[in-house]
């Protein structure tokens, strides 16, 4: 049987068998998120902020057909330059690593990338959902379902505003994902720190959260947990000064007839523009808080092993 084309970085590898806590990071915010050079230079600080606590940062991608677990600096370089790279979700993860492609993992294929290196906790941006109009396009995100069978705490800023909260919470329920809003009852809407609806769970605390990834382990029950950490009250861009906006980017996404995994970097880019560069600012500030969050999370679930002994 061929072994896995799977690498460990060096700073990865020394964590692991050190026996300090990781936290697993995507990287298609590097290649679709935003332009070069800011895309490298929020690489770094999501990482640094990850290190400032203590917790290894372990950057995830696939270069040349190696899924690779944790990035250096000269491959974050390589991949923030980067064209044409794939962005890979459940479908199409094992497809570019079987021709030797490169791409960025989506949050349903770093989580699949995640639990195969023995990683618990990875902190994102906004997962993906159900978009608006589905009921006629059918075009729900893999997040969901990847959540709802792969044992990883995902710590994020909720769902990203320009789907359908409402469905998206729906299926979640419907797949048995625990919900859990930080600190507050609403459900957090990205860019925006409060949305319209209810979280199913509250916590407000990292122990919290991590005795409860804990326990589901414990009770054998698949799948992880959507952390939903609102993006704070100084970056946020309030809801109703996003929502005609988001309207007006669907808008031209249908005039246009983006359909499928066009459809979320064309509606990002036109909520930029629409904003003036106020959006990415937002989803700058969100990523690097969720990041910290994750640290603390990954540290309270390696003192709750080292503790229970499992």
């Amino acid at each position: 049987m061929t072994a896995l084309p799977m690498i460990h970085s060096t700073e990865v590898a020394a964590a692991k068998a050190a026996g300090k806590p990781i936290v697993a990071l995507e990287s298609t915010i590097i290649t679709h998120g935003m332009p070069y050079p800011q895309n490298l230079e929020v690489a770094r600080q999501v990482e640094n902020d990850i290190r400032a606590a203590d917790v290894t940062p372990a950057t995830i991608a696939v270069i040349d057909g190696t899924l690779h677990i944790g990035l250096d600096d000269a491959q974050l370089q390589l991949l923030a330059q980067a064209k044409g790279v794939a962005k890979l979700s459940r479908a199409d993860l094992a497809a570019c690593m079987a021709t030797g492609g490169t791409g960025a993992t989506t949050v349903a294929a770093t989580m699949i990338a995640a639990h195969l290196a023995g990683i618990q906790v990875f902190g994102t941006g906004g997962i993906g959902g159900v978009h608006r109009g589905a009921e006629n396009s059918f075009d729900i995100s893999a997040d969901l379902m990847e959540l709802a069978q792969t044992p990883v705490t995902v710590v994020a800023a909720g769902a990203k505003a320009i789907l359908d909260v409402d469905k998206t919470l729906e299926v979640l329920e419907t797949q048995g994902v625990p919900v859990i809003a930080v600190g507050q009852d609403a459900f957090p809407a990205f860019w925006s720190a409060t949305s319209p609806f209810k979280a199913p769970l509250r916590m407000d605390t990292p122990a919290e959260i991590a005795r409860a990834h804990h326990m589901r382990g414990q009770l054998g029950l698949p799948g992880g947990q959507l952390v939903a950490n609102p993006i704070p009250l100084d970056d946020e861009i309030p809801a109703p000064t996003l929502a005609p906006i988001i309207a007006q980017a669907q808008k031209d996404a249908d005039s246009h007839g983006i359909r499928g995994k066009a459809v979320t970097p064309y509606l990002l880019q036109r909520i930029f523009e629409l904003t003036e560069g106020r959006s990415l600012t937002a989803n700058i500030a969100l990523v690097r808080n969720n990041a910290r969050l994750a640290a603390k999370i990954a540290a309270e679930l390696m003192a709750l092993s080292r503790d229970t002994g499992n």
